[in-house]
Formats: C-alpha cells, sequence, structure tokens
C-alpha cells in the first residue's frame, strides 16, 4: 500500500519507537498491522486512510507490514490481520482484528480521541507544573462540572489539595473514583498528610506549653519539612539555634 496523506507513515522495527511510541506522546497514534497478501487488510486498508485524511492530523495512522517486521508483530502478539492499535501516551490504549465498516472505523477511532475535556485536564496539569495554582484548580474543576467522575481531573484536583493540607477534601473527591493504582496512592498519601497535621497540631500545643523545648520545636521543625511548609520549619530551626547561643572554641 502506497502512502497517500502526510499524516500516514510506513513504520518499521527500527522507526517504531520514535515514529510510533514518543510521537504518540505529542498525537495520538492509530497502527495498522497488515500484509500484501491479506485480503481483509486491502479492504481496511484505504478506510483507515480515507478517515485519517478526513481527520487532518487529529491523529497519524502507521502502516506495519508485518512480513517484513515480524520482531514487531510477535512483541504486540498479532495473531491476524488485519489488527489495528491505538497508542496514545506512548502505550497501547486500544485495538480491533477485523475489516470493520467504516462508521465502526470511524466510532472507534473517535472513541481512541482525546475530548475536549482530555485536554482541559492536559491544560491544567500544565498550569500545575508551572506554578499557576489557581488556573489549575480553576480548569480541574472546570471538568468535573462536566463529569464529576472525570478520573484525571479528579486524581489531579485532589493532589493539588493533599499539596497544600486540604486531605479531606481531596479524600471526598477520591471516595467518587472507583479503586485504582493512582486513586490507592493518592489515599495514602491524604491519609498521612493528615496523620502528620495530627502530629503536629499536638507538636505545637506541646511547644506551646513548654516554649523552652529546643528538642520538641526541632521535631517540629522536621514534621513541618516533611509536609512542604519549608518557611515555618526554618523559623523554628533558626530558634533552636538562636537558643543555644554562639559557640565559643575553649
Amino acid at each position: 500500500m502506497e502512502q497517500q496523506h502526510a499524516y500516514i507513515v510506513d513504520v518499521t522495527t527500527e522507526t517504531f519507537t520514535q515514529a510510533v511510541l514518543q510521537r504518540s506522546r505529542e498525537v495520538p497514534v492509530i497502527v495498522d498491522f497488515w500484509a500484501t497478501w491479506c485480503g481483509p487488510c486491502k479492504v481496511l486498508g484505504p478506510i483507515l486512510e480515507r478517515v485519517t485524511a478526513d481527520a487532518g492530523g487529529e491523529f497519524i495512522l502507521a502502516k506495519v507490514d508485518v512480513d517484513e517486521n515480524q520482531d514487531l508483530a510477535s512483541q504486540y502478539q498479532i495473531q491476524t490481520i488485519p489488527t489495528v492499535m491505538a497508542f496514545v501516551g506512548g502505550i497501547p490504549v486500544g485495538q480491533f482484528s477485523a475489516a470493520l465498516p467504516e462508521a465502526q472505523v470511524r466510532a472507534w477511532i473517535a472513541d481512541m480521541l482525546p475530548t475536549e475535556l482530555d485536554r482541559i485536564v492536559d491544560e491544567a496539569r500544565g498550569a500545575a507544573l508551572a506554578g499557576d495554582v489557581e488556573r489549575a484548580e480553576r480548569l480541574f474543576v472546570s471538568v468535573l462540572d462536566e463529569v464529576p467522575d472525570h478520573p484525571d481531573a479528579a486524581t489531579g484536583l485532589a493532589a493539588m489539595m493533599i499539596a497544600r493540607g486540604d486531605t479531606q477534601a481531596a479524600l471526598i473527591i477520591l471516595g467518587k473514583l472507583p479503586p485504582g493504582e493512582e486513586v490507592d496512592r493518592l489515599q495514602a498519601a491524604a491519609r498521612l498528610s493528615d496523620a502528620a497535621g495530627n502530629d503536629i497540631n499536638a507538636l505545637t500545643a506541646a511547644l506551646e506549653a513548654n516554649p523552652t523545648d529546643d528538642e520538641g520545636r526541632l521535631t517540629l521543625a522536621q514534621a513541618l519539612a516533611a509536609r512542604g511548609e519549608y518557611e515555618p520549619a526554618l523559623d523554628h530551626m533558626l530558634k533552636v539555634v538562636r537558643s543555644k547561643g554562639p559557640h565559643t572554641d575553649d
């Protein structure tokens, strides 16, 4: 099959990492595993190419000849052809193995592509990384207003709440999601942060009762630093240093 469009590329074992895995971190890549002798491939191939051309760059179609790239076919356990796989973010996210009608192909690809809400989540993550916390939270909330259980928006917002110490709100958000690795990790982090907060309250109360307890003040400083509250932690550490007075040699 000949390349017919700028968004259609022939891929080999040598170019797969860059053309599919790395490229799919920027734009979804649909991989068509086919062969020249395969009758159904000759039916599906033109459909995929037509849908790709119509999409105008929403995704890339990568074509892999399984006869010439048997290592790839083995790596991705291609048992029958045609097999079509979608890659997003460097990993496969879906596949089918049949010469589907064009309407079904279009519907399947549409399900694989990021939605507008997914793009807003990506924008929110970028804002968070750039330190624009207010904008990131606003974007996450806008997604959750549309889809209250959107997993990426919910976990993104929960992570930000944990970072600022609002662990109970984070746990409420996470409680609406089904169990999963990221949800479990964030719930554990929220509970740990909550426990640390309780320790800080107890340490603070003890220090208020005994302001000259340098060891207690140092423990409080370490607990604050563990929560990322570096400025008050430094203040307490400096007070400990000052309380010991200037060091003089004998």
